[in-house]
């Protein structure tokens, strides 16, 4: 099988960087999966959405992203978000605390949950 080029970088680190078989990610327009050889384009990242990546090796990754672009071409594809963690790294009590908190900001909230968003794909593997 064909496999395509995949970077996941935040503003301050690259995330991850390697080869996969399948990308998926929450844009403006709706959650969008990519397979190798897709048509190239372009599309803006959610607040609070996720991203999903299925390696060559059939490990499955998922990350919390806020805002940013997705960028494909035919065999890579560059996901620059803002911000971005991976969802093991994702403290579940605080995201739902933050979620429950009614004096957190709108900002806050989007991004708690984007956090639980995450923790539920990765459970679903």
């Amino acid at each position: 099988m064909t496999d395509m080029s995949v970077d996941l970088v935040a503003v301050e680190r690259l995330m991850w960087s390697g080869t996969a078989s399948f990308v998926s990610a929450q844009t403006t327009e709706g959650e969008i999966g990519i397979l190798p050889n897709h048509e190239p384009l372009l599309g803006q990242l959610i607040e609070g959405g996720t991203v999903t990546i299925v390696t060559s090796d059939n490990e499955r990754i998922v990350a919390a992203v806020h805002g940013g672009f997705f960028s494909v071409t035919a065999t890579s594809v560059r996901v620059l978000a803002e911000s971005a963690e991976f969802a093991q790294d994702i403290d579940e009590k605080a995201a739902r605390a933050a979620i429950a908190d009614t004096g957190a900001s709108d900002a806050d909230q989007v991004v708690a949950r984007g956090r639980v968003r995450a923790l539920e794909k990765a459970a679903q593997a």
